[in-house]
Order: C-alpha cells, then sequence, then structure tokens
C-alpha cells in the first residue's frame, strides 16, 4: 500500500482552478443570492476547498436592479454611514439605495458574508456586479450558475 497517495493537497494561489460563473440575483431575495456567492467567492462548493487560500470562482452578477427582498425591507432595511464629524451620521433605506445604485446593496450584503481580512478583501475583489444583463466578460466565457436550495 503506497501511503504516499494519502497527502493532503492544500490549495494556493499557483495551483487553484479558478472558474467564472454568472449568478442572475433576480431569482432568489437578497440574503439567499448573497450567502451562494460568498460561497462561490469562498470556494467551499469545491472538494479542494483550503481556507487559508483564495481558491474561488471569479462570480458575475447580473440583474442587480431587479433584486428582490421579502416583507417591508425595502422600506425599513437602512443603511448607515457616518463621515467621522459630529452630527455626520446619514442614512437610507433599501429603496433609496435601489435607486441611486443597485450594485451596491448585493456587494454591501455579500462583503459582510466574507471573512474580514485581507484573504476575504481578495475574495471581494473577484465579484463583478452588473444592474443588467449586459457585461464586459464574455471573453472569460463564464459558465451560469444555478443557485441551490432557494
Amino acid at each position: 500500500m503506497d501511503h504516499l497517495s494519502f497527502k493532503t493537497t492544500h490549495v494556493n494561489k499557483a495551483n487553484a482552478q479558478k472558474n467564472w460563473v454568472i449568478v442572475d440575483a433576480s431569482v432568489a431575495p437578497l440574503g439567499r443570492v448573497a450567502s451562494q456567492i460568498a460561497n462561490l467567492l469562498r470556494g467551499k462548493h469545491k472538494p479542494s476547498f483550503t481556507p487559508n487560500s483564495d481558491c474561488g470562482d471569479n462570480v458575475i452578477v447580473i440583474n442587480a436592479d431587479k433584486l428582490r427582498v421579502t416583507g417591508k425591507k425595502m422600506d425599513e432595511k437602512l443603511y448607515i454611514s457616518h463621515s467621522g464629524y459630529p452630527g455626520g451620521q446619514k442614512q437610507r433605506t433599501l429603496r433609496e439605495q435601489m435607486n441611486r445604485d443597485s450594485r451596491k446593496a448585493i456587494e454591501h450584503a455579500v462583503k459582510g458574508m466574507l471573512q474580514g481580512n485581507r484573504l476575504g478583501a481578495a475574495q471581494y475583489r473577484n465579484m463583478y456586479v452588473y444592474a443588467g444583463t449586459e457585461h464586459p466578460h464574455e471573453a472569460q466565457q463564464p459558465q451560469p450558475y444555478e443557485l441551490k436550495n432557494l
């Protein structure tokens, strides 16, 4: 019996098999879409998942302007920011955010589901969000990804 065949392989930047996938954001509510995108970015869907390396796929998110939410979240969910000055707190609802820039709602949700370190920032940079169905990544030949357990 050859014990060398049982070696555990760790994926790193050099030998990671990164694919390009397209996710349609209009098929499910925001949280369910964001959690599946975060898993794709981390690479948790692959059998070679390594938690300390960027082994996830490059994700293209389309139809961000047709994003769905349940309940009263359009009017009650708040995005709060602060300028750093006294009295500098600003807030806007999800509806105002969608009218201003619909891509930011998905980006904010997915970023909150990734790790809060350099690895999470590197994985976050592998996501490309577009409001409509058009995107400039046709040369990468992205494969459509069906979201599961919705």
